[in-house]
């Protein structure tokens, strides 16, 4: 998957436009990704994540990041031998390429607005 443009409340991906968070795997993108909490990552917001069976999991907080990963999600994810890497959205996609060297299996999960 390349992601080919983002801005605050849009993203286009292999030339599809999203304007909805989405969760990018190695093989599709999941758009409308819904959490319990707008701007907080619970560990039951990871069901479609935990399917993708990823090694390393890139979330982007938002445009302004403001999407809070708490220590218990970390934790959560770490004891399923998942890496977590957040940060603003622009700067999680900086970091996509550069995460693909190191890890065999990513996915990336996006909040696109605030």
């Amino acid at each position: 998957m390349n992601i080919d443009e983002y801005s605050f409340g849009k993203i286009i991906v292999d030339g599809n436009t999203y304007t909805s968070d989405v969760i990018i795997t190695p093989e599709q993108v999941i758009d409308s990704w819904w959490r319990k909490e707008g701007h907080r990552l619970d560990k039951n917001d990871l069901d479609k994540i935990l399917e993708a069976k990823p090694d390393c999991l890139l979330v982007g907080t938002g445009y302004y990041g403001r999407m809070d990963v708490p220590q218990e999600t970390i934790k959560y994810l770490q004891s399923k031998n998942i890496q977590i890497e957040y940060a603003p959205t622009q700067d999680a996609i900086s970091a996509l390429n550069p995460l693909q060297k190191r890890y065999a299996r990513i996915v990336a999960a996006l909040h696109l607005t605030c």
